[in-house]
């Protein structure tokens, strides 16, 4: 099935795909983009959808929008922010509204290979994965964000126990139930993709990464790389400490405590080396440190979010459709 899962001419059910799409002054990339979302939809099961939301544009992209869903009422909606909320947010609005269970996303900038959102979502349907990652060359990124990208990514993967080829991918599907089991976390930034990753690695759910393309997009990128990067910092450790505290306290506290048992054998060889009280200090806070990645860990534990596949309730939408923006 999964062999056969790229030719339309073989496969006999195709998913059903909720495409979400945030803009924000893309009005140069999003009719493009549009057109090739147009095409996917036509390979998807009867429902599929695009929801493309305006974060507040000021450039033109509104008008953009309405004529993609003039052109195609039936499978293209437009929603819209009032004010540019973030890339997160977004992404929230048009998940609320999902039609289906699979949902996937795709940047309105021309970077990301919008056909191949078909086989993420075949591959999510074939294999049962909770999400299926588009992940990009590292040679085809951005050669300024490199270096503190891989940082990131190998801090994420000491954090999970698994090998991350692409953190935070625009392209994606993933499953609309585990996005709102884990709406508390995510995010309204650019760090929503991040914070999805880290959260179903770290419970062990099925994700997949598979390879594809990524150009140079239309306009300028909205990162700023110096403030984004520590905030993606933050956030993996916040998200290790929610899903995997002893991923955090213990190499923490275990270094402590390792310094300080060092310490002590040296004052053994060779009398007050150190000072006994840096020493009892450092011990004491190592065990500490231990004791407090144990705690968090036995709550984490009790305190297990839901099942995966239950139902929720579909929670207010703070945005406004386009024909409400012109009533306005």
């Amino acid at each position: 099935m999964a062999g056969q899962g790229n030719d339309p001419a073989t496969m006999t059910n195709p998913p059903a795909l909720s495409i979400v799409v945030p803009v924000y002054n893309e009005a140069r990339a999003v009719r493009k983009t549009g057109r090739a979302i147009r095409e996917v939809l036509g390979r998807l099961a009867t429902g599929s959808e695009a929801i493309f939301v305006d974060d507040g544009s000021t450039d033109g992209s509104a008008e953009v929008l309405a004529e993609l869903a003039a052109a195609e009422p039936d499978r293209f909606r437009v929603l819209r922010h009032r004010r540019n909320r973030g890339y997160g947010a977004a992404l929230k609005t048009g998940i609320r509204t999902a039609r289906n269970e699979l949902v996937g996303i795709c940047d309105a900038d021309g970077t990301y290979p919008v056909d191949k959102l078909f086989d993420l979502a075949q591959s999510a349907e074939d294999e049962g994965a909770e999400m299926v990652i588009g992940a990009r060359p590292p040679w085809e990124q951005p050669y300024a964000r490199r270096p503190a990208k891989w940082v990131l990514r190998r801090l994420a993967e000491h954090l999970t126990g698994e090998r991350i080829p692409d953190m935070n991918s625009g392209l994606r599907v993933f499953r609309r139930a585990e996005a709102m089991r884990l709406w508390g976390l995510l995010p309204d930034g650019f760090s929503f993709t991040t914070t999805i990753t880290m959260a179903l690695l770290t419970e062990g759910a099925g994700v997949k990464f598979l390879p594809v393309t990524y150009r140079r997009r239309v306009g300028s990128s909205k990162i700023r790389p110096l403030r984004d990067t520590g905030g993606f910092l933050l956030l993996i450790c916040r998200t290790a400490l929610a899903f995997n505290p002893l991923r955090v306290f213990g190499p923490a506290g275990g270094l402590l405590l390792g310094l300080g048992v060092l310490m002590l054998l040296a004052r053994v060889v060779a009398p007050e080396p150190f000072g006994l009280a840096t020493t009892i200090l450092l011990i004491v806070g190592g065990l500490q440190v231990l004791a407090i990645g144990l705690l968090a860990d036995l709550i984490n534990r009790r305190g297990s979010a839901p099942e995966r596949g239950a139902d929720f309730a579909r929670p207010q939408v703070g945005f406004q459709t386009t024909e409400e923006s012109r009533n306005e």
